[in-house]
């Protein structure tokens, strides 16, 4: 039986050396390695959207992979991933590192540098465990080994620009199109999520911060289920207690969250963090907003940059969403992509704050009519985006006009101050 084996390795060095052995394995498939966390993780969500068949029978995780540490990869890829065997290749084989090794999930540990018999013998081991897990699983694999629930997150360019609002709005589609949701505030230091939906809770995601293995149990206590059919985990009333959430606690929460829900809506509010970034690293969807002006735009532009000189996310894996858009606004979607380098999406959020400013300062956004412009336009992005269940995609509104070649471009005023600054 061939076995596919995926190699993750940030040295260029190292992972021309682990190719070069695996290709002398007997009926080893090696594909070609990748070189970060997110490249791996992308991977094999692209393969087990297909099927599980697609993905392969072993996974070796390097020691210098990046961003994501090793040993909380190997935990990603074996909660996300089940049917795939890890392999942690490390210069330490000491009981410590065996220990958190197999505590994350992986099937051996092969020490640094490589020697042919070890290597064999733990990939030979680890594809005979995935080969027995998926017999076993049959045609239910699929349903358990795959990626789990979709993660979107919302992240504004500015503060203003209506990043809670438009994840609630999400949200509130995806609950609505039958899908089982929950609603994140990682805003951690001014969180309104809670303030948006009328809701009072004295849990938080900071009480999930210094647990190492988040059961269901545990996850229930600090989820709030809401009238709306939504499950909110609030930011912290208290903001300094968001500092207690790092990356590793955001991601194991994420992980956490994937298992009952079949979409995670995670309002990143505007601010670059460890957990945020964390957030948009591991999202399968990561949403930008902006509005259409020259500060917002800048920041938009500030914003995507900074996420690729951390290796958080591209620019083209991003989707701006414009809010506050009119006909007679100078700074059109399709400039903005230009500035930006992000994915456009087709549906642009008009100007109507006279409809929102009622059930906001109630604290009822669940309230709005059903004839808002807005909620109107928001709940087709949801559709445009993937996040709604399959009978309502493209019709829980009725779409709205293209914000492409229909959309003039004027090349004046705000315009031209936003295209000398391009590169700037």
């Amino acid at each position: 039986m061939t076995t596919r084996i995926l190699p993750a390795a940030g040295d260029a060095d190292a992972a021309r050396s682990i190719v070069a052995l695996l290709s002398q394995l007997p009926d080893a498939e090696p594909a070609p390695p990748v070189p970060d966390s997110t490249s791996l993780l992308d991977a094999l969500g692209r393969l087990a959207a297909d099927s599980v068949d697609e993905l392969p029978e072993v996974v070796l995780v390097h020691e210098r992979i990046g961003p994501v540490p090793a040993l909380e990869l190997v935990r990603e890829v074996a909660l996300r991933f089940p049917a795939v065997g890890v392999v942690l290749l490390s210069s330490d084989t000491g009981p410590g590192v065996f220990s958190a090794a197999m505590d994350s999930g992986a099937r051996g540990l092969v020490g640094l540098p490589l020697h042919y018999e070890e290597l064999a013998t733990r990939v030979g081991a680890a594809a005979q465990w995935s080969a027995g897990v998926r017999r076993h699983l049959g045609r239910g694999a699929e349903a358990v080994s795959g990626p789990g629930g979709r993660v979107v997150t919302v992240t504004g360019a500015k503060g203003g620009v209506g990043t809670t609002f438009t994840a609630v709005q999400f949200a509130l589609a995806a609950a609505a199109s039958g899908r089982r949701t929950a609603l994140v505030d990682l805003d951690l230091q001014a969180g309104d999520v809670g303030s948006y939906l009328d809701v009072q809770f004295r849990r938080s995601i900071a009480d999930l911060a210094g647990i190492q293995d988040i059961s269901p149990r545990v996850l229930q206590d600090a989820v709030y289920e809401d009238r709306t059919g939504l499950a909110l985990l609030l930011a912290p009333a208290e903001g300094e207690r968001g500092e207690d959430l790092d990356e590793r606690a955001t991601r194991q929460v994420l992980s956490a969250l994937r298992a009952p829900y079949e979409l995670v809506v995670v309002d990143c509010g505007t601010q670059v963090t460890g957990a945020n970034a964390t957030a948009v690293e591991q999202a399968d969807v990561a949403v930008l907003v902006t509005t259409p002006d020259v500060v917002a735009v800048r920041a938009a532009k500030r914003m995507v940059r900074m996420w690729e000189r951390l290796q958080v996310r591209k620019a083209e894996d991003t989707s701006m969403v414009v809010n506050r858009w009119s006909k007679h606004t100078e700074i059109q979607p399709s400039l903005i992509e230009k500035i930006t380098r992000t994915r456009p999406t087709r549906t642009p959020v008009p100007a109507a704050f006279k409809e929102l400013q009622g059930v906001v300062d109630a604290g009822r956004v669940q309230d709005l009519d059903n004839r808002s412009t807005v909620k109107q336009a928001l709940w087709a992005l949801a559709g445009e985006l993937g996040l709604l269940s399959a009978p309502e995609q493209g019709s829980a509104v009725p779409a709205r006009a293209s914000a492409g070649s229909a959309l003039a471009v004027r090349a004046a005023g705000p315009v031209a101050r936003l295209r000398r600054g391009r590169e700037g």
